[in-house]
């Protein structure tokens, strides 16, 4: 039976890894010590901001690359899906490349609608909330493999955490050159550190 799907409580795991059950959502940063609940605040942090980056695109942007060796938005989503259904479906028990995924095709004919790659995209981060969201912090040096190579859980997640930051800052970016100064800054604005710094020490903001 497949890891994530022979948990009685996995809805409510999900929810949880999602944040759909915290009341805090949105305000300071909650200290931790948990590397497992860090992990899923980060995760959230960049998905918010690859989506709060899409929302400001027109549907042919979506589409546009800026030359013919760059990637589009739809193809950074359909390659950052098919890697979270591969990596994370039966994470602790079957390899993190699975023998079905077509990694090439990914970075071709995405989506044609944005209902379509949000769809998509929504998919492929559940895979990755299903997952994490059975986790416990003892599983963290339990051992998975990617493409026959030995992880231990811990630095499967890592992978993963440098993996999808890294295309979500290719989105922002491409998100950010579309729109010029129409732009609407996703982290601190220009001039306001100050008043950003007070309302952190405050309790107002978060820095994720």
């Amino acid at each position: 039976m497949g890891y994530g799907r022979d948990r009685k409580t996995a809805p409510r795991a999900i929810d949880l890894a999602k944040g759909e059950l915290n009341d805090n959502e949105g305000m300071a940063l909650e200290f931790t010590t948990s590397y497992l609940a860090d992990a899923l605040t980060l995760f959230r942090y960049y998905k918010k901001m690859g989506e709060a980056a899409i929302a400001q695109v027109t549907d042919e942007e979506l589409t546009k690359a800026l030359d013919g060796e760059m990637n589009s938005i739809a193809v950074i989503v359909k390659h950052m899906t098919g890697n979270m259904r591969s990596r994370w479906t039966d994470f602790l028990t079957t390899d993190g490349e699975k023998p079905d995924r077509d990694r090439d095709s990914e970075f071709v004919e995405p989506p044609p609608t944005r209902a379509e790659l949000m769809k998509a995209w929504e998919e492929g981060w559940d895979h990755l909330w299903r997952a994490l969201g059975q986790l416990q912090e003892h599983d963290m040096v339990r051992t998975v493999t990617i493409r026959g190579e030995r992880h231990s859980v811990m630095q499967a997640i890592n992978r993963q955490l440098a993996h999808y930051p890294y295309h979500i800052g290719q989105i922002v970016m491409l998100a950010k050159h579309f729109r010029g100064d129409k732009w609407q800054t996703l982290s601190v604005p220009k001039n306001r550190s100050t008043d950003f710094n007070m309302r952190v020490k405050a309790g107002e903001a978060s820095q994720r």
